[in-house]
């Protein structure tokens, strides 16, 4: 599997992700914003940070990258993409999935480990998880409190596209959601920053399995073992 990693100015989550991903048999390539083509990728990651300094609204520029072309490109053609805090932000500006995030509930910038609970294990990104296990992931957001209209929300939970809720609350989230995915399936945003959770010496490795789970699910749909 060969995963690109994409940033845009403002970007700080990068080297964290590579890390992650360079414990597992993948290729990794950390690319910018004005990369031309994404067709040699198997898998596209979005990081957290402030792309662009968050000006105007978080994602908000982002979504204008000519990159952003490429990574539309790259989920109708079926391939993996997942978007982490500022990642995930940046999927609901350009429409990659519905709905919107609000400044969190108290208006306060919020840094600190949450309890998050897997709500659909059956997905490319958290097929190594148990259902409604209980992972304890670091958020950093100040804009993290999502949102959507009364209709999406009936369908993201009809639909099973709600993969992760917070336990407690930190920010206000509708339904106290905390990461979802397209209806076609390719395509997670999550607030929490699984990367960060994947070493002991963090505290953590609850994070590492939503990334061998992409690893997993990309080499089982290629008869790999």
């Amino acid at each position: 599997m060969k995963t690109a990693i994409v940033v845009f100015p403002g970007t700080s989550g990068e080297h964290e992700v590579y890390q992650v991903l360079t414990q597992y048999d993948v290729q990794v390539e950390i690319v910018s914003d004005l990369t031309t083509s994404l067709d040699a990728y198997d898998g596209i990651i979005i990081p957290g940070g402030f792309a662009y300094g968050d000006y105007l609204r978080s994602g908000a520029i982002a979504k204008l990258s000519p990159i952003m072309t490429e990574i539309k490109k790259a989920a109708e053609d079926g391939k993996l993409v997942l978007g982490i805090g500022n990642g995930f932000q940046i999927l609901l500006e350009c429409n990659l999935l519905p709905g919107a995030m609000l400044p969190n509930a108290d208006l306060k910038f919020k840094c600190c480990n949450v309890p998050v609970i897997v709500e659909n294990n059956q997905t490319a990104f958290t097929c190594d998880y148990q259902e409604k296990a209980q992972l304890d992931l670091p958020i950093a957001h100040w804009a993290g409190n999502y949102y959507c209209d009364p209709v999406t929300l009936e369908q993201l939970e009809q639909q099973g596209q709600i993969v992760f809720r917070y336990h407690n609350n930190p920010n206000g989230s509708l339904n106290n959601i905390a990461g979802i995915i397209n209806r076609k399936g390719n395509v997670l945003g999550i607030m929490a920053r699984p990367e960060r959770a994947c070493d002991q010496l963090l505290g953590s490795v609850d994070g590492s399995k939503l990334f061998s789970s992409m690893i997993r699910s990309w080499r089982d749909s290629n008869g790999l073992l």
